[in-house]
């Protein structure tokens, strides 16, 4: 599983926890719907950080809690 991937499912995974659909996340962190369903669908190659800050902001959380996952922590290295 690739980046793209593991930031769509950790959005997933935080909205579970926090009880708010993508689209509530939308209207709390000033990112807009299609941007947050290009994500979810693999369709945004690369969200920038200022997006992700925004959506972490959202869920009241920092890009370091975002980010703390073992997902993430078990990535490899990709070299393009």
């Amino acid at each position: 599983m690739g980046t793209r991937e593991i930031v769509a499912e950790r959005i997933l995974e935080l909205c579970k926890q926090k009880g708010i659909t993508p689209n509530g996340l939308a209207n709390i962190s000033a990112v807009s719907q299609s941007t947050i369903k290009s994500i979810l669908n693999g369709e945004s190659k690369n969200p920038g950080v200022v997006t992700l800050k925004k959506l972490c902001d959202g869920f009241e959380i920092t890009l370091a809690e975002f980010f703390d996952t073992e997902a993430f922590n078990s990535l490899e290295q990709e070299i393009n």
